[in-house]
């Protein structure tokens, strides 16, 4: 197959790239690096690598047209400022839809959306099913709901994943990293009173095998393991694994733009394509912690602010 990614020297893209090639699929990549490595993306036979922005029409449509794929993955977001509105609607939406647009125009054969679940806001159900109504409330959450929605208007059969916090090689944002990085250096650690779905990047890379085949299902689904675990079950499992026993650490009340538990529901998405989370959640962040060992942490980005000291 030939494959072009967006996005694709990010954490689930360039662990797309390690997974795919050696099964022969021809790669194409596009990436600005303002969050993903050039060292990832490195030159190997069946691997292009365009560096850009995909706010830029130009771009995406001579990539799309040159390398004619028959997949594109649309892995590319904006989300490390949370205040960069302007940068969130360039790259969500706008971004979204020229990648739309150019996979419409050369006859892409399938195209599959990477979503947030912050696209639920705080919902009204739990665990979260792929038809619980959207209400983002965020920057990023906003923009990447109205970037799916041109994707799924496009016309081009559209796959819009809704994911969990998928763990594994050079993932660089949020607790588990930040928790590893703070606790080696003899840092003090905080957590927010919240709860998330976690996801082995094996599960994912099972599920994606599914989800590029050319006759899969197309619309809505969520990927996730549908159980909802706490930070602080997170901050435990740590310390653990570092040999440091149980460690006091302060949990602090989850911000107001914040949501207090997201479990996702991939009930459906079993029915439809035949696959579940296979990996626990305490063996999923083991790996996570084995694999920092190796090779250790670049860069760590969070959501989470500081909270706030007495009398500010």
């Amino acid at each position: 197959m030939r494959i072009l990614i967006t996005g694709g020297a990010g954490c689930l893209g360039s662990n797309l790239i390690e997974h795919w090639l050696p099964q022969g699929h021809e790669i194409f990549v596009i990436d600005n690096f303002a969050t993903g490595k050039r060292e990832v993306v490195p030159d190997v036979a069946g691997l292009t690598v365009r560096e850009g922005s995909i706010s830029d029409q130009a771009l995406v449509q001579q990539c799309v047209a040159e390398f004619r794929p028959d997949v594109v993955v649309h892995a590319a977001a904006a989300y490390k400022d949370p205040d960069d509105w302007v940068e969130d609607g360039l790259s969500n939406v706008i971004g979204s839809a020229h990648v739309a647009k150019a996979a419409k125009a050369n006859d892409v054969k399938r195209l599959i959306n990477f979503q947030t679940a912050l696209c639920y806001g705080r919902p009204k159900q739990l665990p979260i099913p792929a038809d619980h109504p959207t209400a983002p409330f965020t920057s990023y959450g906003i923009s990447k709901t109205a970037g799916e929605q041109l994707m799924l208007l496009s016309g081009v059969p559209t796959l819009s994943l809704r994911i969990a916090n998928v763990t594994g090689p050079r993932l660089a944002i949020g607790p588990i990293p930040t928790f590893y990085k703070r606790l080696k250096a003899g840092q003090n650690c905080f957590c927010s009173d919240t709860a998330r779905d976690f996801l082995d990047m094996s599960d994912f890379l099972a599920f994606m095998d599914l989800a590029i085949e050319q006759d899969a299902p197309t619309g809505t689904f969520n990927i996730s393991s549908g159980e909802a675990h706490s930070i602080k079950e997170i901050f435990d499992l740590v310390t653990d694994y570092l040999g440091l026993g149980r460690v006091e650490v302060p949990v602090v009340a989850a911000a107001a733009d914040d949501v207090p538990v997201v479990s996702l529901d991939a009930s459906a998405t079993k029915q439809a394509f035949g696959w579940s989370a296979q990996v626990s959640f305490a063996e999923t962040i083991k790996r996570q912690l084995a694999w920092y060992d190796q090779h250790g942490i670049s860069d760590v980005y969070s959501h989470l602010k500081a909270p706030m000291a007495s009398g500010q």
